[in-house]
């Protein structure tokens, strides 16, 4: 039922305060129209813009066309993120910015949106257990998010950082401050296996965030069933609200998914796809378990042809899109990608299936989706262009290389790089036409960001801020 009629429902006074405190939060908070303050941009986690005047030249080499660059470590796989005159991205700490900081870290850097400043970052260190749960040299894999003044993200340890973004030194200059840390292994008794990466999404009071539970070194054994795969926090305290477990037993190997939120018949969902290999729906006020969906057909085996889930589900006019994949250690496979209804009860594998597209290999990316057409890459570099309603595919392009990040939707042009770091810009529609490739010296494991009219592109070991034409009127 929906949050106006269910009013003898105990949780609809809840759901209505939740509503409420959104409305009243957008109001209050002062931000620039075309921030990008988490990733995909919006809840929904569709990697769509509305901004114009975006780059489709730029050389790295001669600096034509770049507003700034700045050292990151030598590993980054997580999205920047730009918000209150400040860009954030995790790395490594292979290039030191604090000679007190040594040897292996994960690293949260920020930067003065301006010209690229460095302001300061935020070290962690290593879990002790090694590459089991903490991969040597990866740094801080998960974008953050920035509300009000509060960055939100998921460090290297399976800790979940509260940091006060706002916060100045006697001297005026910006520190962090960090207001809560929830430890998701001390807490939950989780087991991260290999990396915890989550970025994370709110709605009212409630920050949702994947703990990355998974297997041991055995790949075979699974340390902790019971522990959540997915967990709401209270982003003012840190303290848990409510848990998931559906996976239990059935983990196939780490769970790296970033939990999303769609507004179906007017009420809230959050939809995370799990480490079995299921997307599932939940009640986002109440953590209930509203459907779930096998993204396998029943006759695949596991490494061989059953796949986890990798991807970030997209909510797109009332369906859930998400393909599924393995870990890139494992190579190129069979992959697939659907189109759900979450407005199914239960088990909804074929009653919710709106879809199913074959001609798709393993995927970790997450799809972008505008008028009718969905965009996602697969692990093996083909960049599939679908219909959002049948599911027939419209174009294919392969860009030779394999793909990490997703595509990026703008002004009528889709964005995407490749391990081999080349950046290629091709206009959106159901006409393929390439219109740029630029290599940008070294792999491109993230996908292209935008941000008050400047394109931020992170490579390996580097961030370039790419000037476009648009100035800051250009929003989402």
């Amino acid at each position: 039922m929906s949050m106006k009629t269910d009013r003898k429902n105990p949780t609809y006074y809840l759901r209505w305060l939740a509503a409420f405190s959104v409305a009243l939060l957008l109001m209050q908070t002062p931000a620039l129209p075309a921030d990008w303050p988490m990733w995909g941009g919006t809840p929904d986690r569709n990697m769509v813009s509305d901004q114009t005047g975006l780059p489709t030249e730029w050389d790295i080499d001669t600096g034509a066309g770049i507003k700034w660059a700045v050292d990151l470590g030598s590993q980054t796989y997580g999205n920047p993120v730009v918000a209150e005159g400040m860009v954030f991205v995790g790395t490594n700490n292979e290039a030191p910015r604090d000679e007190n900081v040594i040897g292996d870290k994960g690293i949260l850097m920020a930067f003065r949106e301006s010209d690229g400043e460095f302001l300061w970052q935020i070290a962690s260190d290593k879990l002790q257990q090694g590459r089991v749960n903490d991969w040597p040299y990866q740094g801080v894999c998960s974008s953050p998010l920035i509300q009000d003044g509060v960055l939100y993200y998921v460090d290297n340890r399976s800790q979940v950082l509260a940091v006060n973004i706002r916060a100045r030194d006697a001297e005026g200059n910006p520190i962090p401050e960090i207001v809560w840390t929830y430890d998701m292994m001390e807490e939950l008794g989780n087991h991260p296996h290999n990396m915890s990466n989550s970025s994370p999404v709110i709605y009212g009071d409630l920050l949702y965030i994947n703990t990355s539970n998974g297997q041991d070194e055995t790949h075979v054994n699974i340390p902790a069933p019971r522990s959540p795969a997915l967990i709401a926090l209270n982003k003012t305290t840190g303290e848990l609200v409510w848990e998931d477990a559906s996976p239990g037993e059935r983990i196939l190997h780490g769970q790296w998914s970033t939990p999303t939120l769609a507004e179906i018949d007017g009420e809230m969902q959050v939809v995370h796809a799990q480490g079995d290999g299921w997307v599932r729906g939940f009640d986002a006020i109440t953590g209930e378990k509203l459907w779930e969906f096998d993204s396998n057909p029943k006759d695949s085996v596991w490494p061989r042809t059953r796949n986890e889930l990798i991807s970030t589900p997209v909510a797109y006019e009332g369906l859930i899109y998400v393909a599924n994949g393995q870990d890139p250690e494992h190579g190129e496979g069979v992959g697939h990608l659907y189109a759900i209804d979450p407005t199914m009860r239960g088990d909804i594998t074929e009653s919710g299936m709106v879809w199913h597209y074959e001609d798709i290999r393993r995927a970790i990316s997450t799809p972008s989706i505008q008028d009718g057409i969905v965009y996602i890459p697969d692990f093996s570099g083909f960049v599939h262009a679908v219909d959002a309603y049948t599911g027939e595919q419209i174009w294919k392009y392969d860009m030779l290389a394999a793909m990490w990040g997703s595509t990026l939707l703008a002004d009528g042009k889709l964005y995407f790089g490749d391990e081999d770091g080349d950046v290629v810009i091709i206009e959106a529609g159901r006409e393929m036409n390439v219109i740029a490739e630029t290599n940008m010296g070294s792999s491109v494991y993230s996908t292209p960001v935008p941000s008050n009219g400047v394109l931020y592109i992170g490579t390996r070991n580097m961030l370039y801020a790419v000037n476009g034409t648009a100035g800051t009127d250009a929003g989402r």
